[in-house]
């Protein structure tokens, strides 16, 4: 195991990779820096030329430590549990580790993609108002959500989701997701599973210090 040493996290207040990582910090009660890059102003400070000497793919997150950069929020999270011991983001065992996996990915990879500010900005600038982005956001937000909700529905209880009764990795992903379907007007009271697991996480100490509003460069909604 790696002792603590300094980490910094690249972030965006709004960013919901970002909003992944910060969960498993807080979680594992790790200590770190944010360096905030606005990823709207004068065209986006991801596109910087300095920035991008970090992370060529100019996106966010990035977390340095020891001299290592990481980037995507899937590697950074696993990073994070293979060097830090405190609260385990994954179960011991081989299936509960690849059930976490799947439904973390369901949002990394098949929900989330889709609704990138870059997929928002390609489909206006290439339909502009021909393109209803709000209403794509949302098809692919309940086709995910609805998925996720029958995974988990048939347990006794949303707490569940949680391994060994703690949130973990998965709920690093979910609760990040969520908050980006509120803001955007979707209707979550169909998915009442996933809604427990959400409100239960959001009185947790990591999820309030790892909340959007509550971070340094948080604007006012």
């Amino acid at each position: 195991m790696k002792k603590h040493s300094e980490l910094t996290l690249y972030s965006y207040w709004r960013s919901s990779a970002a909003y992944r990582v910060r969960i498993a910090l807080h979680l594992k009660g790790l200590d770190f820096k944010t360096v905030p890059v606005h990823l709207i102003r004068q065209g986006g400070e991801q596109h910087d030329q300095a920035y991008r000497s970090i992370n060529p793919q100019g996106l966010v997150p990035v977390l340095l430590h020891e001299g290592h950069v990481l980037t995507q929020s899937m590697s950074i999270c696993e990073y994070l549990d293979e060097c830090f011991e405190a609260h385990p983001l994954l179960p011991s065992d081989p299936f509960g580790r690849a059930r976490i996996r799947s439904l973390a990915l369901q949002i990394a990879c098949e929900i989330h993609p889709l609704n990138n500010l870059r997929v928002q900005n390609y489909l206006k600038g290439q339909w502009g108002d021909a393109v209803d982005t709000i209403a794509w956001m949302q098809h692919w937000m309940c086709e995910g959500f609805s998925a996720i909700e029958r995974q988990l529905s048939d347990r006794h209880s949303a707490r569940d989701g949680f391994h060994g009764e703690t949130p973990g990795l998965f709920e690093c992903f979910l609760v990040p997701q969520v908050y980006n379907a509120e803001r955007y007007g979707m209707d979550m009271s169909v998915f009442p599973v996933i809604r427990e697991i959400v409100s239960h996480c959001r009185e947790l100490t990591a999820f309030i210090k790892a909340a959007p509003e509550n971070q340094p460069d948080a604007e006012p909604f």
